[in-house]
């Protein structure tokens, strides 16, 4: 959809949607933010429009480059270079292919910049690059967040190497920020190709696309000269990418601010800070003493565990977690839908919530790959920690897997190594980490999501280096000693208490989690909360020398230090 300029407009005041052709009434367009009423087609809205929609009204401030960069001036093609610049800056009335402005979004301090694709394709100049780079030294400067709305060609190649110095340039500011704990985020809006996608566009923490919206670094007519064949219907459109996991979000233009001020609420600086929301929650009823722990048959426990009417992750963040927005991709191509994750509040304090997803029926443990993850999975959760960490929040796993999946692609991609950099990640990461087994946990796809402060179990979980099932068929060669394997295995939630492999149990209610949803989140939230007070008060070299403290002690006395043979 094409808007014209507004000598151009038809005195109707219609416009014609390039998508679905249907003429929609342009005060009608406006209510919608440009967005089609009739397909949802999102119309591509100039830089000031884009401004003007994103940030609270009455709170922008422009920012300028102090000096215009014009590089290039004896480029000609057609026409002189000089010629092309001085018509884009009259026809936008902007001096280079983006704007600046501070401002807030939903209350909350932010830098923004926003290109303007109607200034010779939105193109990366050494203009655009120095606006970049300069509003990210005052987001880093007074410790706002960075948003950064994409619309662009690649570089301009009228500037020659200046344009493409403008990709590394700008890609070292954004360093700087990941460095200083400052959240950063990229909007994607159709089109984001070339240099832009390959530097700042997705070096953000996180990338929200708008419907439909296309990024890649190549354009689709040269991938398909180049490889002579025809791509599918949607490739690099949002929802492609969604898929292949390199954007979070796709949030629709009339969501942008709300899924904006979500992401900003708890990653942004200063947002980690605990906020009291009033009187505190119910007492923990956190069981300590392995005695206290019903000691349940355990391969009952594991028949109660696998109870597809169990509340799963997902369950667990709509009952306990406010302003919940997940975040998806590992940005390597995948997206895996057994592990999910994002951000949100638990009893006002900002926490990131990853866990595994089954499901309570055959289609959702197909769609959800019963719980199983794959490489991406792992890399995602990793992503996500290393957010947490940058913005300066606690963890919260809630595991809930029979194990990685096991499969040619999943080994093809890497399982084991996935996993593995789990381990050291988590055992490294500078914010609290708590651990909830909260019904399966099954060997090292459980544990790459369980190295943490603070381990926990619901009284009806198991916890496990490897199935009864795949026990039973190793050492007995026998699927019928399942039970027995069980018992042997010291899997149920008396026995991982006893060995130490879990800090407390959480009971369950009546007959168990399945029985009532909202009565075992409430008991979760009660355990959960307090240890992460506790752990809050730590230092970050504390947290990690007991952390490590924890899982060095496993196995034996600690080991004193090699002593050299003479």
């Amino acid at each position: 959809m094409t808007a014209p300029a507004d000598t151009d407009r038809p005195a109707t005041g219609w416009w014609l949607c390039d998508h679905c052709r249907r003429p929609v009434y342009a005060k009608r367009l406006a209510r919608t933010g440009g967005v089609c009423p009739e397909c949802g087609h999102h119309r591509r809205l100039s830089a000031r429009e884009r401004l003007g929609q994103l940030l609270d009204p009455g709170s922008a401030e422009p920012l300028r480059v102090p000096y215009v960069v014009d590089g290039g001036h004896d480029f000609v093609d057609t026409r002189p270079y000089r010629e092309r610049l001085a018509e884009a800056r009259a026809r936008t009335g902007l001096d280079d292919a983006a704007i600046a402005a501070r401002g807030r979004v939903v209350g909350t301090d932010v830098a923004v910049v926003v290109m303007e694709f109607g200034f010779m394709g939105g193109s990366l100049s050494g203009g655009v690059g120095e606006l970049i780079t300069l509003t990210a030294e005052t987001a880093l400067a007074e410790r706002r967040s960075l948003i950064l709305v994409c619309a662009s060609g690649g570089a301009r190649m009228q500037e020659g190497l200046m344009s493409l110095m403008q990709m590394a340039k700008t890609s070292q500011a954004l360093l700087a920020l990941d460095e200083a704990g400052i959240l950063t985020i990229s909007v994607i809006t159709d089109p984001v190709y070339g240099g832009v996608a390959a530097s700042f566009a997705t070096l953000c923490d996180v990338i929200v696309a708008e419907p439909g919206a296309r990024m890649g670094f190549a354009g689709p007519r040269v991938i398909e000269r180049t490889i002579g064949e025809r791509l599918p219907e949607n490739f690099q459109r949002a929802e492609f990418l969604l898929e292949h996991g390199q954007v979070d979000v796709v949030a629709p233009r009339g969501e942008l601010r709300a899924t904006l001020g979500r992401l900003l609420g708890v990653l942004a600086p200063g947002a980690g800070k605990h906020r009291d929301t009033g009187p505190g929650g119910r007492d923990s009823t956190l069981l300590t003493d392995p005695d206290e722990v019903p000691d349940v048959d355990p391969w009952q426990a594991v028949r109660l565990a696998r109870n597809l009417d169990r509340p799963t992750t997902l369950d667990y963040i709509g009952l306990l977690v406010e302003d919940f927005q997940e975040l998806h991709g590992d940005r390597l191509g995948a997206d895996c839908p057994a592990t999910v994750g994002g951000a949100g509040t638990l009893g006002g304090r900002p926490v990131m919530v990853i866990g595994q997803q089954k499901g309570h029926t055959a289609a959702a443990l197909r769609e959800r790959n019963f719980g199983m993850p794959v490489p991406a999975g792992y890399r995602k959760a990793a992503r996500l920690m290393r957010l947490a960490a940058k913005a300066g929040v606690p963890v919260l796993t809630l595991v809930d897997t029979s194990g990685a999946y096991p499969g040619v692609e999943a080994e093809r991609g890497g399982q084991a190594a996935a996993i593995a950099e789990n381990l050291r990640l988590m055992s490294g990461l500078p914010v609290p980490i708590v651990a909830v087994i909260v019904s399966e946990g099954g060997s090292g796809g459980a544990l790459g999501l369980a190295v943490a402060d603070r381990v926990l179990a619901l009284s009806n979980a198991v916890y496990s280096v490897i199935s009864p099932e795949g026990c039973a068929a190793i050492l007995w060669r026998d699927p019928d000693a399942a039970p027995r394997a069980a018992r042997e295995l010291g899997l149920h939630a008396r026995a991982l208490l006893a060995q130490g492999v879990v800090d407390g149990v959480v009971p369950e209610p009546g007959d168990g989690a399945q029985s009532d949803h909202q009565e075992t989140a409430e008991r979760l939230a009660a355990a959960v909360q307090p240890l992460l007070d506790q752990l809050a008060d730590l230092t970050t070299e504390q947290l990690l020398a007991r952390r490590r403290a924890r899982f060095r002690a496993f196995g034996g006395r600690p080991a004193r230090r090699p002593v050299p043979e003479r």
